[in-house]
């Protein structure tokens, strides 16, 4: 590219961070406007598993595999299925040497994508509250501390309700039908060693046949961290007249509502140590496309939000972020490089979202006992992943010739 372009990437999220570090890597510096205070200001969540397929071409692309393999937890690969009962229904121990999804805390990859940057890229604390066009391309951002800027490419990384998206699209997140309560367990080998036999080392996934489960995951320092998902209108709590601040309360209600599962599980419903935090399961229409828009285009979950099934979300935005910087070196203008890189997007996430929001559905929706849902073969799982970064690879190296 001739000149040097004025590019702003909205959101500090794990998509605009990895965006960042690749342009810089290319000799290009963005700005990163995020709306909070600090990298770790609030909690971002759990743990995620990042795949070879996509999450760790990213992060060799940046040079961050090192970094990110000295916080990752490879034993946290395993898995496991249960039933409401606590009957396991199949286990998956990572053989010797498998690095195909490890496992890292969603701040640690915050904090470390964060922390590769040069200094002064992130400005903390700058809502978006306005963005417009100002002719040519560019754009106008507005925040809400009284500041603003004008870039030639804005780059929507700012997630599920992002500000940047209706630039491009009228699609907005539709609900799910399904809520969950996130939970906590602290020091859980010694104050909870009944939900850290029945977790593992990894990921364990319980369900009835009614549309409700129980899905905890290993973090590190100790902590469990899960969700009790269930089928929920958005004002469940309302009609159920719980106070959702009131965690006995709500505890009560579970109970209620999962009266049918055995002792040995309840404690994952219980006995946490937290409060019950709502989130609830949202997603873009899948496949999601638009038409191009000079200076301004989406990655992450403000392009493709979709249901949590399969784990895709985080692992398709470091990519996104990769690709969309490396078309930015590549190409003459930002109008090619935002092009090429939806171009290559677009049919990336849209297959990977329309299954993952369809899997929701209908694992939620009450299931036939004559079709129980089986657990996923989690061993061809990751030599899927291997296969395709292998192809990916291929792929680009033909592509660069």
């Amino acid at each position: 590219m001739a000149t040097t372009p004025r590019i702003a990437i909205v959101g500090g999220g794990p998509a605009g961070l990895m965006c960042a570090r690749v342009l810089q890597g290319h000799g290009i510096r963005p700005v990163v406007y995020d709306a909070d205070t600090a990298v770790d200001s609030r909690d971002p969540g759990g743990t995620l598993d990042l795949h070879a397929d996509a999450g760790q071409i990213a992060l060799e692309d940046a040079g961050l595999m090192d970094a990110f393999l000295a916080l990752a937890r490879v034993e946290g690969q395993a898995k496991s299925r249960r039933d409401h009962h606590g009957t396991v229904l199949a286990e998956f121990t990572p053989a010797e040497g498998d690095q195909a999804a490890p496992e890292i805390d969603r701040l640690h990859l915050r904090t470390m994508l964060y922390e590769h940057l040069e200094p002064g890229t992130v400005r903390w604390g700058h809502r978006l509250v306005h963005v417009t066009p100002a002719g040519g391309g560019a754009h106008r951002l507005e925040f809400d501390n009284g500041t603003g800027t004008e870039a030639d490419l804005v780059i929507g990384a700012d997630g599920a309700w992002s500000r940047v998206r209706p630039l491009l699209t009228d699609a907005v997140p539709e609900y799910l039908g399904v809520h969950f309560l996130d939970v906590r367990f602290d020091d859980v080998d010694t104050r909870h060693p009944e939900v850290a036999a029945i977790v593992g080392d990894g990921h364990m996934f319980s369900s009835d046949s009614d549309g409700r489960a129980v899905i905890v995951q290993r973090n590190s320092n100790g902590v469990v961290r899960g969700y009790v998902a269930f089928r929920a209108e958005l004002d469940w709590h309302v009609t159920a007249g719980v106070d959702v601040t009131d965690r006995e309360a709500v505890r009560a209600y579970l109970l209620r509502e999962f009266s049918e599962w055995s002792p040995v599980m309840r404690p994952l419903i219980t006995d946490n140590d937290s409060d019950y935090v709502q989130r609830g399961f949202w997603a873009l229409p899948a496949p999601l496309t638009w038409d191009h828009v000079p200076g301004a285009t989406l990655i992450g979950d403000a392009a493709h939000l979709m249901a949590p099934f399969g784990g895709h979300g985080t692992n398709l935005a470091l990519l996104d972020g990769v690709e969309l910087a490396h078309a930015i070196k590549k190409e003459s203008s930002l109008d090619d490089a935002i092009a090429r890189y939806e171009a290559e997007m677009f049919p990336r996430s849209g297959e990977l979202a329309s299954d993952a929001n369809t899997a929701l559905r209908k694992f939620f929706a009450t299931a036939s006992p004559d079709a129980p849902h089986l657990p996923p073969d989690h061993a061809r799982e990751h030599q899927d992943y291997q296969a395709r970064a292998a192809e990916y690879r291929r792929r680009r190296a033909g592509s660069d010739r």
